[in-house]
């Protein structure tokens, strides 16, 4: 498939945010080689028993996409962080169902939730890091959910190389310090 003029990827996301609900379908369409790419980097991240499939990730994500309202994407960088967002938040909603799930099931052994117990912690970590230092956080979604190398990240966050792994290092040193407590 040839390369999609970024100008046409931020024409239909200046039309869904106007409210054209086809602009989204287009979309979509353009852009649905990266979000597969972008679901299966994550579900790489995840337990191999993992009853979601990178196919159902990328379902789910679109179908919030379509429910959310006032998108305001800017462009397709924006966009995709978008759809890492909602993917992450796709996948620590599934993990906190299968914990609940868990707990009423007794016969379900412990060590296959401590995955989701995990993504819920990591989840939960990364919103009190946004709090305290948004860009670190962003770099954690973008490197860690995201799949982006240092220098996409740098790019994508209009920063310097040197500054993403600075901040990424204090990042996973901080998450780890949160994680162990």
């Amino acid at each position: 498939m040839p390369e999609v003029p970024p100008e046409e990827i931020t024409r239909l996301l200046h039309a869904w945010n106007d409210g054209d609900s086809q602009a989204l379908d287009k979309l979509a369409a353009l852009v649905e080689s990266d979000l597969r790419r972008l679901a299966q980097i994550f579900m790489q991240k995840e337990r191999a028993e993992h009853t979601l499939q990178p196919t159902a990730l990328m379902s789910e994500t679109f179908i919030r996409l379509m429910q959310w309202k006032n998108p305001n994407c800017e462009n397709r960088v924006h966009f995709m962080r978008v759809a890492a967002a909602i993917m992450r938040r796709v996948l620590v909603d599934h993990a906190r169902r299968r914990d609940a799930s868990a707990e009423l099931n007794s016969h379900i052994k412990p060590t296959t939730t401590e995955r989701g117990a995990n993504l819920v912690a990591l989840d939960d970590a990364l919103k009190q890091l946004a709090e305290l230092d948004r860009r670190k956080s962003e770099i954690v979604e973008l490197r860690f959910f995201g799949g982006y190398s240092v220098a996409e990240t740098a790019e994508i966050l209009g920063i310097s190389p040197m500054t993403v792994k600075r901040d990424w290092n204090v990042a996973q040193a901080w998450l780890r310090s949160e994680l162990d407590e």
